[in-house]
């Protein structure tokens, strides 16, 4: 009889036993699962319970033999992302930061689909960020020819379905973002994310006459996996630094939460923000003292004007107490402070058509280092770095300072050597108070811009003629003009800026132009007519978003191309200018993420690329 009773006990106990752990397992799948509410029902019935939708979302599987470009995942084979990057949710423009849409050369019609409910009709299916897109079909000039003129493409619109990714979107006023895009537990799930930037290029990508924006980032990833810079011919303790840092930068785990930060302005959010935060904690900085001045140690006298990045650059670098070290072994980069402005005001001979005293100036300079030190023959010059503005200093520090990293105005892919990876696009500011370099910042809200196009300025170079010559007080919309009547404090020019959609950014004699920062500045979306032109912080920030690429020999199609972009299109670009403004902005002193720190960064994060991992 004891034995029996025993035997129930025990068999209670198991049964017991059995209840608590499946009761854990239910615990367990609904706070570690995203839908933590359907996995009961999952666990009884043969067909998969699905999250609920609001409005006319509707969930369906995802296709299979998925491919990865970037961070965003195609369905379809196809290397080119959906241009439906916005959808309506009530009043609110929901940007989930595609990056093809808005290089409208190629025509976005995203109007016409917004128009017929955002949705168009055909046989594939693609995922674009956490959305996917099934039976989506689109056509651009780009998928046939990248380099093909302008012109609406039409596109079918009829009914289909968006799926979203079972990964929990969240939607905010501007972005999609899913639970691993803001920090998922899934250490794995996050690497794959984090890596899934990297674009294979196995062979060298070739040059056609133009370069588009989508050809230089494959020629920037084919250099960052094949370039490396000179071994040091012997080590210090900064070599392994700086691969740990390439190390935790390329395994950066996934972060959207920096509220400063707006992830579908960047190529890759995790990683600058890693990097950037490494910058910040690790990157020490070595400033030459030699030089005599006004060409060397003097940002004083080009602190104002259209060269004036330079100066501001050096007067913040020399007064860093943060970055700048006493001690050359403690130093990961090695600053050259001159300024190609006063370089040229000083030395060059009017009329003499010989720039040849200037090379030789600056190559006596680098002697003197050389002999001085043991950094330059270290690295071969390698870890240091220069910023000039000049439109001549690409072709100045050509052969002497080749091997240095240099952060340079006139950054043209195809001339006088600029190196994708290794040099740096130094954005053109026109500062007119040093004082208050912040003056005149903002412009009128889009509601209040009644002008399609503005440009002003002189005749510098082949292109702007051929702007003036198809546009000047040829359309009301267009207002195209050479350079405006002087006015006190350049009023007129400033409040076109302020009053326009569009900022036409034509280059002059060379691909840069001051425009492109001062439409940011004035909250104009800019549009750039500079061929092989590499926009500052490329390697950072995906242009695509904010501003319009043209070609120059689409200059007589320059209006329809602008007036082809949507409304809705239009307000999007806006915003995303006004966003990506805090990164064009000098301040009496330095802030996070300014001008300054971008320009360190873009330094800081091409040597990081280019070290020798047998250093």
């Amino acid at each position: 009889m004891g034995n029996e009773v025993q035997y129930i006990l025990e068999s209670k106990r198991l049964v017991w036993l059995v209840a608590v752990v499946f009761a854990m397992v239910i615990m367990f799948q609904y706070f570690e699962f995203p839908y933590g509410d359907y996995v009961s029902s999952s666990l009884f019935s043969a067909k998969k319970a699905q999250p609920p939708v609001s409005g006319s979302l509707q969930y369906e599987a995802s296709p299979q033999n998925p491919k990865s470009l970037d961070n965003i995942t195609l369905f379809d084979g196809s290397n080119h992302t959906n241009p439906l990057d916005i959808l309506e949710k009530g009043n609110k423009i929901i940007d989930n930061g595609d990056k093809n849409d808005v290089e409208v050369k190629h025509n976005s019609t995203v109007d016409k689909v917004q128009e017929n409910g955002g949705l168009v009709n055909d046989n594939a299916t693609k995922s674009v960020g956490n959305l996917t897109i099934n039976n989506v079909s689109y056509s651009t000039s780009q998928e046939k020819n990248p380099d093909a003129a302008s012109s609406p493409t039409p596109i079918t619109p009829s009914t289909s379905i968006v799926s979203i990714s079972p990964s929990t979107a969240i939607l905010d006023n501007n972005t999609y973002t899913s639970k691993a895009d803001m920090g998922a537990p899934n250490s794995d799930h996050k690497n794959k994310l984090a890596k899934s930037h990297k674009k294979q290029v196995k062979k060298a990508p070739s040059m056609g006459d133009v370069v588009t924006i989508s050809n230089m980032y494959d020629i920037l990833l084919y250099n960052r996996a094949n370039v490396r810079s000179m071994k040091p011919l012997w080590s210090l303790k900064v070599d392994q630094e700086l691969l740990d840092a390439k190390y935790q930068i390329e395994n950066a785990p996934i972060n959207g939460n920096d509220r400063a930060l707006y992830p579908p302005l960047y190529r890759n959010v995790s990683m600058f923000k890693r990097s950037y935060e490494l910058m910040e904690k690790t990157l020490k900085v070595y400033v030459y003292k030699e030089g005599e001045r006004p060409i060397f140690h003097h940002p004083q006298s080009v602190l104002s004007g259209i060269y004036a990045s330079e100066g501001w650059f050096m007067k913040h670098m020399e007064e860093s107490k943060h970055f700048v070290t006493n001690d050359p072994k403690d130093a990961h980069l090695f600053y050259l402070p001159f300024s190609s402005r006063i370089l040229e005001e000083k030395l060059y001979v009017t009329g003499s058509g010989s720039r040849d005293n200037l090379v030789q100036h600056l190559k006596n300079y680098l002697n003197l280092i050389a002999t001085k030190y043991d950094s330059w023959n270290r690295t071969g010059g390698s870890d240091h770095f220069l910023v000039a503005c000049h439109d001549w200093a690409t072709d100045e520090t050509r052969k002497a300072m080749d091997t240095c990293i240099r952060a340079l105005c006139n950054s043209d892919v195809k001339r006088e050597g600029f190196q994708l990876g290794k040099d740096v696009s130094l954005p053109e500011t026109y500062i007119r108070s040093p004082q208050n370099p912040l003056r005149e910042l903002g412009g009128k809200p889009p509601s209040q811009r009644p002008i399609l196009a503005f440009f002003a300025g002189q005749m510098h170079g082949y292109v702007r003629p051929i702007l003036l010559k198809h546009w000047e007080n040829k359309d009301p919309d267009m207002k195209i003009f050479q350079k405006l009547p002087k006015s006190k404090g350049n009023k007129n020019y400033i409040q076109y800026m302020k009053s326009s959609k569009y900022c036409i950014c034509a280059k002059g004699y060379e691909v840069n132009s001051p425009r492109v920062v001062e439409a940011i500045f004035h909250e104009c979306v800019p549009v750039i007519i500079s061929d092989n032109f590499v926009p500052p912080f490329f390697e950072i920030l995906n242009w695509e978003l904010f501003a319009v690429f043209v070609q120059e020999k689409d200059i007589p199609n320059l209006k329809n191309i602008l007036a082809s972009i949507s409304k809705r299109r239009y307000l999007v670009m806006q915003q995303r200018v006004k966003k990506v403004q805090q990164h064009f902005l000098w301040h009496v002193k330095p802030v996070k993420y300014d001008i300054f720190h971008m320009i360190l960064h873009s330094i800081w994060y091409n040597r990081v690329f280019r070290v020798d991992s047998g250093s």
